[in-house]
C-alpha cells in the first residue's frame, strides 16, 4: 500500500490537562493514523479542544448543543483532501475510560472515523453506508495493530 502524502498541522488547544493528550497523539502517530486513513493526498489540521469549544462548534455547526468526541470540516475532497478534524478531549477521555480502551486507541479510531468524512464517507445515511464505513474503520485500525473497536 502507498500511503499518501500529508500536510498536517496538529494543535492543542487546551488549558489543564494536556500531559496525557499530548502523550497520545504524538505527531508520528497522528499521521500514520490519517495517512492509512486517506485515498489521495491531504491537508489536515487535527485541533484538540475543551468541552467548551467542543459545544461551541457543535452547536453552531451541526446544531447539537453538546460537545462531542469528532466534528470533521471537509473543504475539499480531490484531487486533494483538505479538512480540519477537531478531537474534544474530555470526551475522548471519557469514552475511552467507558470503553476499557487505551486513550490512544481511541484516538486512532476517531482520526481514522475523521479522516473518512472527509473524503465523503457517511454512516448517518442508511445502515449499507454505516457498515461500509465500519468496516472499512475496522480494516484500516488493524492495519496500525488497534483493536476492533466495535466488539466488545
Amino acid at each position: 500500500m502507498t500511503l499518501k502524502k500529508l500536510q498536517l498541522s496538529l494543535q492543542f488547544a487546551l488549558d489543564s490537562g494536556v500531559g496525557p493528550h499530548r502523550a497520545a497523539l504524538a505527531r508520528q502517530w497522528v499521521a500514520r493514523c490519517i495517512r492509512r486513513s486517506l485515498d489521495c493526498d491531504a491537508e489536515i489540521t487535527v485541533r484538540i479542544v475543551d468541552a467548551e469549544e467542543g459545544q461551541r462548534l457543535n452547536r453552531d455547526y451541526r446544531h447539537k448543543d453538546y460537545a462531542t468526541n469528532v466534528l470533521t470540516f471537509d473543504y475539499t475532497q480531490q484531487p486533494l483532501v483538505t479538512a480540519d478534524l477537531v478531537l474534544c478531549a474530555p470526551v475522548v477521555e471519557r469514552e475511552a475510560r467507558e470503553q476499557g480502551r487505551t486513550l490512544q486507541a481511541h484516538y486512532a479510531h476517531l482520526l481514522v472515523h475523521g479522516t473518512l468524512h472527509a473524503q465523503g464517507w457517511e454512516h448517518e445515511t442508511g445502515d449499507a453506508d454505516a457498515q461500509a464505513m465500519e468496516a472499512r474503520e475496522v480494516q484500516i485500525l488493524a492495519a496500525l495493530g488497534v483493536d476492533n473497536p466495535y466488539t466488545a
